[in-house]
């Protein structure tokens, strides 16, 4: 019955995506006599631990039940107290884990302490979906740095405009809110200068009851428009403008007069040096970025390495053209011994159009 029980965990875990960032998505469940008699999340960063809230819910004493949670109990203080230290003060008889927590403040720590003080603490228990649930902290908790989702929308034939440059709209109206949730559950949304020229996109998210990402422009020349959306509706979201020292001097004050945060980082190839972008990121604490093109910065951020996972939405039409764009361009790879390499590849269908998510080979 663990992974039974550790499934209903994982399912509690998810319902936090979007709000406890930089923390990690957790669920518990407490089971006493074969009943389950409390269950709980982390619902909000800075807000009682999924073992606080299931400990918090239960219908009657938690003395000798099992607690299922699908991260190893936290043993230090942060925004609140040790969570191990709650689960022995209250009598838990066995408590079933996940997965390890990769922070070194925890790091096996919690189930130590557990253990020392007679609970019984089996893990390992569905390893593989808890560590997939909180990808995104494991990175950054151990690298300090986002992890990075490419998302692209393409026909069938991998072209993501028509040869007049029409983009809207290739995939489906499910792909599209499915998008919007993602926007949703990730810190921050990146694209290039170019996108914002050609699409003036607000880049929010169109679901209810969601938060917005924090909104970043990769411009290494500041060519942003000043009556661009990023720009004039910073009470939807944040933007911060990504640039360098090839900026221009005057716009770049505007812009600072404007509210609107600008961080210079320097040139590698004449443009923003994305490695050095992803350090300055994370040090604001924005843990993970959805990477919505162009199509000339998806090829730099795959050529310096930064893109974790790839998703693309693959309609049912074919668009055709020489001079119609493709997802990935830039310089382009000459040798296929040298293609950026991708594994774990999923495929589903949603709504009409078949959505493939994969991983970047490190």
């Amino acid at each position: 019955m663990d992974e039974v029980y550790m499934r209903m965990a994982l399912e509690l875990a998810r319902k936090g995506k979007g709000w406890t960032t930089p923390n990690p998505l957790v669920g518990a469940v407490i089971v006493k006599g074969g009943r389950i008699i409390g269950q709980g999340y982390h619902q909000k960063y800075g807000q009682p631990h999924a073992e606080v809230n299931a400990i918090a819910s239960a219908k009657e004493d938690v003395t000798g039940a099992t607690l299922y949670v699908t991260l190893e109990p936290c043993s230090h203080f942060g925004k609140t107290p040790p969570c191990s230290d709650l689960l022995i003060d209250k009598n838990i008889k066995r408590v079933v884990v996940g997965t390890l927590d990769p922070n070194p403040l925890v790091a096996g720590k919690g189930i130590e302490r557990l253990r020392n003080n007679g609970i019984e603490v089996v893990t390992g228990v569905l390893e593989e979906e808890s560590q997939k649930l909180n990808e995104i902290f494991i990175k950054y908790i151990v690298t300090k740095e986002p992890f990075v989702v490419m998302k692209n929308a393409m026909s069938l034939d991998g072209k993501i405009a028509t040869v007049t440059g029409e983009s809207q709209w290739i995939s489906g109206e499910s792909s599209r809110k499915q998008v919007h949730s993602l926007r949703h559950e990730l810190a921050g949304i990146m694209v290039g200068i170019e996108t914002i020229i050609k699409d003036d996109p607000q880049l929010t998210s169109r679901t209810l009851n969601s938060r917005n990402p924090i909104r970043i422009v990769v411009d290494s020349q500041l060519r942003i428009p000043i009556a661009s959306k990023v720009l004039t509706q910073q009470d939807k979201a944040k933007t911060i403008v990504a640039t360098t020292k090839r900026a221009n001097n005057e716009k770049l004050d505007t812009l600072k007069q404007m509210g609107i945060e600008v961080i210079v980082i320097k040139v590698k190839c004449e443009r923003v040096d994305l490695r050095e972008l992803m350090k300055v990121i994370g040090a604001k604490g924005i843990d993970s970025i959805l990477l919505e093109g162009g199509a000339n910065l998806n090829f730099s951020a795959l050529e310096e390495g930064i893109v974790d996972k790839i998703q693309s939405y693959i309609a049912p039409k074919i668009i055709g053209g020489k001079e119609a764009k493709t997802a990935v361009e830039g310089a382009g790879i000459q040798l296929l011994k040298n293609a950026f390499k991708i594994d774990r590849m999923t495929p589903v269908m949603v709504g009409e159009d078949l959505f493939v998510e994969s991983y970047i080979v490190k």
